[in-house]
Formats: C-alpha cells, sequence, structure tokens
C-alpha cells in the first residue's frame, strides 16, 4: 500500500467514515497514478478499488499499483455493489459534483449515509513528496529558459501575443507537456490589469511588459511572473517596479515552516504600504500549486494557520495603477524546516531591453 493512501486511510479514520468515492480525477491520479479523462475511486478499510471505462483498462494496470482494477461505466453501480457485499454504511464523497450525479448517488445508495467531504484529498495534497518537488522544480526551471530566451525574442513591434506565443511553444520545446495556463501578456496600460489577456497590440518603447506564465511537467505545475520594460524606464517605473521587488524578496527571507498565514500576506504587504502603494496591492499574495495550479493553501488576514515544511507556494506581489502601468513579480517557493528554497530562478532584477 503506498504512503498516499495509507495518510487517506488514517484521515477517513478520523472522520470515522467506511468509505470514500474519489471523482476528481487529479485526486484519483494523486491516489492511484493512473491519469485519463474516466476514473473514480473507491477506497474502505480492506478494499481500494479504480473503475474506468475498456478505453483504460491497459493504462490503469501498468499506471496504477494495490488497486483492483474494474471495467464499468457504471461506476456507481460496481461501488455500491462493493458496499453492500462489505455492509457499509458510512460512505464519504467529493462535495464538488454535480447536483444531478448527487441524485444518482442517492438512488444508487439508499438507506446508506452519504457524508460530503470537502478538501479531503486537497488537504492531504498540500505537503509534496520528493517525486512531486521532482517534478514541479523541473517544470520551474523549463519556465526559467523560456523567460531567458523570450529576453531575446522581445522587439518592438512584436504584438503580445505574438510574445505569448513564443513563451507556450518554447516552453513545449523545452519538454513541458502543456500549460499550467492560458498565458497572461500584458504591456503598458494592459500592465495595469493583473489578469490580462494578451492581445495584438504591438509592444513600444517605454513600456512595461508582465508576463505570467507556467508549464506542465509530469502533471505539475509551474507559475512565474515577470515584468520587464522595453527600451528605457521612468523614474516613478523604477520606483515601483523596486518596491515590488523588495516585497517579494522579503517573503522570501522570512518563509519558513511555522510562519502563519497571515504574516505569510504580511510580510510583502507591509512593505507596499509602507511604500504609499497598498490601494495598488489588489489581490492575494499567493497560493499553493501542485496538481492544480491554484489549489490548497490560500492565504488570508483572518486565517490562524501556518505553513508547513513540504508545501509549494507562489510569492507574488503586485501593484497595479490604472490608466498606467502595473508591476508583478512572481516566484515558486518550497517551504522547508529552517526556511525556503526558491524554485524560479530566472533574474528578476529591474531589466530594460
Amino acid at each position: 500500500m503506498n504512503k498516499r493512501v495509507q495518510a487517506f486511510l488514517a484521515k477517513m479514520q478520523e472522520k470515522e467514515l467506511d468509505g470514500i468515492i474519489i471523482n476528481n480525477l487529479k485526486n484519483v491520479y494523486y491516489l492511484t497514478g493512473f491519469w485519463g479523462s474516466n476514473g473514480t475511486v473507491f477506497i474502505s478499510r480492506d478494499r481500494q478499488v479504480l473503475v474506468t471505462d475498456s478505453r483504460y483498462i491497459i493504462a490503469a494496470k501498468q499506471e496504477t499499483s494495490g488497486f483492483e482494477i474494474v471495467a464499468d461505466r457504471d461506476e456507481l453501480a460496481v461501488i455500491a455493489g462493493i458496499v453492500k457485499d462489505m455492509g457499509l454504511s458510512r460512505i464519504g464523497f467529493e462535495d464538488e459534483i454535480s447536483v444531478s450525479y448527487y441524485h444518482r448517488m442517492q438512488a444508487s445508495f439508499e438507506e446508506l449515509d452519504l457524508l460530503p467531504q470537502t478538501q479531503f484529498v486537497e488537504g492531504l495534497r498540500m505537503i509534496k513528496d520528493e517525486a512531486e518537488i521532482a517534478a514541479i522544480r523541473k517544470a520551474c526551471s523549463i519556465s526559467d529558459q523560456a523567460f531567458r530566451d523570450a529576453l531575446d525574442f522581445i522587439k518592438p513591434g512584436k504584438t503580445e501575443i505574438e510574445i505569448a506565443n513564443f513563451l507556450d511553444f518554447r516552453m513545449r520545446e523545452l519538454g513541458a507537456s502543456g500549460l499550467s495556463f492560458d498565458t497572461i501578456l500584458a504591456s503598458g496600460i494592459n500592465s495595469s490589469k493583473p489578469h490580462a489577456h494578451p492581445m495584438h497590440k504591438p509592444v513600444e518603447l517605454g513600456e512595461a511588459i508582465t508576463m505570467d506564465f507556467g508549464c506542465l511537467y509530469d502533471h505539475y505545475v509551474s507559475d512565474m511572473t515577470r515584468t520587464i520594460y522595453l527600451g528605457h524606464v521612468s523614474d516613478e517605473q523604477a520606483e515601483i517596479y523596486n518596491t515590488v521587488l523588495k516585497a517579494n524578496q522579503a517573503l522570501i527571507d522570512q518563509a519558513k515552516a511555522g510562519l502563519g498565514f497571515r504574516d505569510f500576506d504580511k510580510i510583502p504587504r507591509d512593505i507596499i504600504i509602507e511604500a504609499g502603494y497598498g490601494d495598488y496591492f489588489t489581490h492575494g499574495i499567493g497560493h499553493g500549486i501542485g496538481l492544480d495550479i491554484h489549489e490548497e493553501p490560500y492565504f488570508s488576514q483572518t486565517s490562524t494557520e501556518t505553513i508547513k515544511a513540504g508545501m509549494t507556494l507562489t510569492d507574488e506581489p503586485g501593484i497595479y495603477i490604472e490608466g498606467k502601468y502595473g508591476v508583478r513579480i512572481e516566484d515558486d517557493i518550497l517551504i522547508t524546516e529552517t526556511g525556503c528554497e526558491l524554485l524560479t530562478l530566472a533574474p528578476k532584477e529591474l531589466i530594460v531591453i
């Protein structure tokens, strides 16, 4: 039995559940190693079952270990039969299913306790093991190199879409299997929008260019942002940039296991507030990354939780001046007991090309 399933069973026992149905395909992969578009897992103390369809049977047998593999398109009927045979009663399920699927579950598990579970597997996924960290580290190295290569590609007259496409294809050339998310590429006034979509707008001298992008490697993501300047930079632009960079670095310097979620957000935010730009930092400081580009944990000033060793997190302060320009610098970091490891190593000093 793999360590992830062992941790799953321990958590299930704490919640006094007889078994749990897992439909989220990324959670299915996390537990089994199987990657496909159709898969449902049922885990109880004595049986671990993966139900998929005939298209994936060979792959499921090759990719999983310790799970019974069942080929059937009616996964709820299969699981209901197992539950009945084993005499189970308290069955958990992930609470992000559709209403229609829940009605199907009710029909399949009559007279049983169906108990919704929030973030059950996601809570386990917050702490990454060595294999996960290696995949994220590789994804980050691909993003790093794509950014360095983009510095040679970007010229006045290139459009935002052309630059975004260059990053996307370059990451694939370097070994990525796909993109973590749609690349954000914003120049000039567009950079004042934190999640701007790339347009057919040419980049011009004197403009800020913000690039927020990432890739997939072995199903795990990278997520980084760099802001550069084309031709020249004004004193105000340099001041804002260096304020964001200072905030970004301050969190890297202080992040370690035991730091409160509130402080994780507060450390960089205070620097931006003290510089007079507090009203222009309009989003959270970061989030967890892993199989999803945005996953637990998230950070707020009301949280009482602390970060833990093994978490992979983003550090992404920004300042956005509506109608003018914006700056964001984002790194991925791995939390350790004594500090953090910087995973995104692309240059982030003020760059003018």
